[in-house]
């Protein structure tokens, strides 16, 4: 059999890599390019994690090529160390350590010094979690309660608004989890993050599809007041159907302006199953907290009239191939994957279990919320309608 040798990649080669790495492509696209293998690829973005690491350049205040090929020609025509650094506006000093560095003025050559200074300057910066072991410590804590990042950041920012060394930024929190020679969080970590992948990937992804059938006599989205459109009051919530292994199925409902969070188990995904636990589920907020809901086309919600004269919510629903219209439900559904991975048999999951999830989902600080709790937004809120 014959095997291909080892691929060394250019510098420019490995840029035109990390540019469709960020515009979203697949290892498998990247490696068509080169006629490789993808696995090729993956051993050079994986070296970093998937984080395409920063250009090298060198420091305004180093001395230049040329610089050092003028010290290099003083040295031979017999020059002073202060003259030469008269010519060239520097420090004696800054010329003097330069030439002892690199062998003396007998064995002095510019290309040789530019090359070693380029080389010692290659020390990354050490990361402060690294340094801060006490923030180290807090950071884990909260990864293993799957905070994200981007929470944990904002939290202590909002705990400890005059301690900068309580401050990290979620940037480098993802850096230290896919950046394992930084040597700050234990790569087990990475299970806790809501994507589990072991490189950090673009946000250029494809998004699911609707493939839902069409129901009867809908309010379409359009018809939704500004009031619910800008969030301005509360009592208005999305929902949708949250898929699990062996056609099991959960409802997942948020607040829009609260971001609350409830799930309904489901025993199947007929609309009268949905629409008869939905019924239930709302008859245990007062009217004044439960005043529209807004779903996909799903066909569990065919008998979505029932469920209005019921409980007296309207329904509105998205525009055909649009769910992005009831994001904050969606956005919900994939903070849920953290606790029910795609494949997951959630029919054998209690409504206590439910409710167990969506008040550790409620307790988590959200970024939109000026880091506060849904369930302390929404707990305001049922204490002003009480």
């Amino acid at each position: 059999m014959k095997y291909r040798t080892r691929t060394y990649y250019t510098d420019s080669q490995k840029a035109l890599m990390w540019e469709r790495w960020k515009q979203g492509e697949t290892l498998h696209q990247i490696a068509q390019l080169f006629d490789r293998s993808h696995s090729s690829i993956q051993r050079i973005l994986a070296e970093t994690g998937g984080i395409r690491p920063p250009e090298r350049h060198r420091s305004r205040l180093a001395l230049t090529m040329a610089e050092r090929e003028e010290i290099s020609r003083a040295m031979v025509a017999g020059f002073s160390i202060r003259t030469l650094a008269m010519l060239l506006g520097r420090a004696p000093s800054t010329v003097s350590r330069e030439i002892k560095r690199n062998g003396g003025q007998g064995c002095y050559r510019a290309t040789r010094a530019d090359q070693a200074a380029w080389d010692r300057a290659h020390r990354p910066k050490s990361c402060k979690l690294a340094e801060n072991q006490a923030l180290a410590r807090i950071v884990t804590d909260k990864l293993q309660r799957q905070w994200s990042p981007e929470q944990i950041a904002g939290w202590l920012k909002h705990t400890y608004p005059c301690d900068e060394n309580c401050h990290v930024s979620h940037e480098t929190i993802y850096r230290s989890l896919f950046i394992q020679a930084r040597g700050a969080l234990k790569k087990e970590l990475l299970q806790h993050l809501r994507r589990t992948r072991g490189m950090r990937r673009s946000r250029h992804y494809t998004q699911k599809t609707d493939n839902h059938g069409r129901i009867l006599d809908t309010v379409s989205i359009s018809e939704r007041p500004a009031t619910v459109e800008d969030r301005a009051v509360p009592g208005h919530w999305e929902g949708d159907l949250l898929f699990g292994g062996t056609s099991s199925q959960i409802a997942t409902l948020v607040e829009r302006q609260t971001r609350y969070v409830m799930l309904v188990k489901l025993g199947g995904t007929d609309t009268e199953t949905v629409v008869n636990a939905l019924i239930k589920n709302a008859r245990k907020l007062p009217q004044e907290l439960y005043k529209s809901l807004t779903w996909d086309r799903g066909k569990e919600m065919a008998a979505h009239k029932r469920f209005s004269l019921a409980t007296d919510i309207q329904v509105y629903f998205c525009d055909p191939h649009n769910p992005w219209q009831r994001g904050t439900n969606e956005n919900t559904n994939g903070l849920l994957r953290q606790y029910f991975p795609k494949g997951i048999d959630l029919s054998s999951h209690s409504q206590a279990k439910l409710n167990a999830v969506a008040r550790q989902l409620n307790e988590r600080p959200r970024k939109t919320l000026d880091f506060h709790t849904p369930a302390e937004m929404f707990s305001q809120i049922v204490a002003s309608t009480g």
